[in-house]
């Protein structure tokens, strides 16, 4: 499909991926993005891009901002897997609720094209690098399960009511938003605590990392040129970065020697998926190489951090 002239929704706009995605397709496309700002930020939504408060759990809300006039749905929205950690089942089933809503609109004001954010997280502990044809899936969070409902969704739409769709599995996608994330949490955390930096695991969980302009990028790239009903696609990097590394990279560009503090363990958090690295060979393949190594994405992205720090008036938890 052709970003050209298209009039574009993104749910969850006011997110890192979707302010940022919002940017870049805004100078060529009627732009228009939702969110109801439980974890976006509005400023970031760029300027000229029309926004519009809504809950996509709220059919009324839905029903505004899905319109026939539509060309493709871009569904970033989520329920935040940080925001509602303690509460899988509600997480899990608003996940599910909130992208049903979108679809059943889309079917029925005619708008069958729909591009879904999802994440690494479904395919579980997987061999690396993982393609996108790994078998079988088997998620070991809440939040992995129901991104991997969510697939199963748009791929009903799909195969029986003559949506495309693309689905795009994230590595680590960092960038100049204060968040969640583990680069966002060491810059606060060195910026409170100069000496010490704790360090949840052992430091040796090692996954691949994207900057978010590289990643929406590529995202473009694939909804321009890839064409089949359903297309599965790995947004990543070719490299992995330790979270001891991380630390390393942010630690220096604060010009910082801060003491290092484990809590132990092999993963971070229940659900931590502590090695991960994607094939990105079917996005080479259609003509996008990932620029850079993750290491030099997470060094973007700290950099960019470190000369926002003395404005962290504007934490929130970010979605994507």
């Amino acid at each position: 499909m052709e970003l050209q002239d298209a009039r574009v929704l993104v749910t969850g706009g006011a997110g890192l991926v979707g302010s940022e995605l919002a940017r870049q397709l805004a100078p060529d496309n009627d732009v228009v993005v939702a969110d109801d700002l439980s974890n976006g930020l509005r400023e970031t939504v760029p300027e000229g891009v029309e926004f519009r408060q809504a809950d996509l759990l709220d059919p009324a809300d839905v029903a505004e901002v899905i319109t026939e006039e539509l060309d493709i749905v871009f569904h970033l929205a989520a329920a935040n897997k940080y925001v509602n950690a303690e509460d899988t089942r509600g997480q899990f089933e608003a996940n599910g609720e909130l992208t049903m809503n979108v679809l059943e609109r889309m079917d029925e004001v005619g708008v069958d094209r729909i591009a879904f954010t999802s994440s690494s997280t479904v395919y579980g502990e997987a061999p690396r690098p993982t393609p996108e044809d790994y078998a079988p899936l088997e998620p070991i969070s809440v939040y992995g399960a129901a991104k991997l409902s969510e697939e199963a969704l748009l791929s009903v739409y799909a195969h029986s009511h003559g949506f495309r769709v693309w689905n795009f599995r994230f590595a680590n996608v960092v960038g100049p938003r204060f968040g969640a994330g583990v680069v966002p949490d060491f810059v606060e955390k060195l910026a409170d605590d100069p000496e010490t930096l704790t360090i949840l695991g052992n430091g040796r969980q090692e996954k691949s990392y994207m900057h978010v302009e590289d990643c929406v990028a590529a995202m473009r790239h694939v909804v321009e040129r890839a064409d089949d009903a359903v297309n599965t696609y790995n947004l990543g990097s070719r490299t992995t970065t330790s979270v001891t590394r991380i630390a390393d990279i942010v630690a220096d560009e604060m010009g910082l020697d801060p003491d290092y503090e484990y809590t132990g363990g092999d993963r971070g958090w229940t659900g931590d998926v502590p090695k991960m690295r994607l094939s990105v060979e079917k996005l080479a393949a259609l003509g996008f190489e990932p620029p850079g190594s993750s290491d030099e994405a997470v060094r973007r992205a700290a950099r960019e951090l470190v000369a926002r720090v003395d404005r962290r008036d504007d934490l929130h938890p970010d979605r994507v």
